[in-house]
């Protein structure tokens, strides 16, 4: 696969499709099971609140991988993604209810940058704080 979007066709501010991103406790026990992180804080209450947390939070790299999909589904290739990284700012605090909680991304081009590479910047918020800081990717397009 190559990217869909054409490195002519963009430009500094661009803005990508914004995407919500629901997340419960059972979205948090079959990301354990995938990743193997079983650390208790992702699905016990009593021991997320003991250890000075609100509740039960979602895993940071869980939290990492649905934000890319904005820039990954506007660009049409996962493998466009030569490089991402992000700062985790705040914990996506994940309520035992029929809601959870929401994960809302948006992103937008930052630079354009040599060999149609472009850098995409992502804010990614829930529950009206932002739960990634310095999220950033370098995405190749066509």
């Amino acid at each position: 696969m190559t990217a869909k979007v054409s490195y002519g066709s963009v430009e500094v501010g661009t803005e990508l499709p914004a995407q919500s991103f629901p997340v419960t406790r059972a979205t948090l026990v079959q990301y354990a099971g995938a990743s193997g992180d079983f650390n208790p804080i992702h699905w016990n209450e009593k021991f997320a609140r003991e250890v000075g947390l609100p509740d039960v939070i979602a895993h940071g790299m869980f939290t990492m991988a649905e934000a890319i999909r904005v820039v990954t589904d506007w660009a049409g290739d996962p493998g466009a993604v030569v490089d991402y990284g992000v700062r985790f700012t705040k914990p996506v605090v994940v309520p035992n209810d029929d809601k959870g909680a929401l994960i809302e991304v948006s992103g937008k081009v930052a630079a354009l940058l040599d060999e149609n590479l472009v850098r995409v910047d992502l804010v990614a918020m829930c529950d009206g704080k932002k739960v990634l800081g310095m999220s950033r990717a370098v995405v190749r397009l066509a």
